[in-house]
């Protein structure tokens, strides 16, 4: 049995090394990302993913709905990767802005533990 890949799309460093290696530890590959021109450029290159971690604040001049207007573009191969939106911003604009482009969750980073979320990626694969 072959391990799902999980793309982690996070730009602090800190953050995005203890989500890897917990995601690595429930069993999981990761590949991780700290903006979306790389996180779009493995896509393109083929990469295999089955689960999209999604932060909205990312390194350089695009942001978590940038990528979403890319990848869930009509026609799209990547449009059916299930996609957790894990971030820093909480306002209801923001979260059903996500909703609407039809994220499985959307986590707000002070309301939830790191487990909580894996519980919620291991559900969903």
């Amino acid at each position: 049995m072959s391990m799902a890949n999980v793309l982690v799309i996070e730009d602090e460093r800190p953050l995005l090394s203890v989500i890897k290696k917990k995601l690595e530890n429930a069993g999981y590959d990761v590949v991780t990302s700290r903006s979306v021109d790389q996180a779009i450029s493995y896509l393109h290159d083929g990469v295999h993913i089955d689960l999209i971690w999604l932060d909205h604040y990312l390194f350089g001049n695009k942001d978590g709905l940038d990528f979403l207007n890319e990848i869930k573009k009509p026609g799209s191969d990547w449009s059916t990767i299930p996609i957790l939106v894990v971030t820093n911003t909480a306002t209801m604009d923001k979260k059903h802005s996500y909703i609407n482009f039809g994220v499985e969750k959307y986590y707000a980073k002070v309301d939830f533990r790191l487990d909580e979320i894996i519980n919620d990626v291991n559900k969903l694969l």
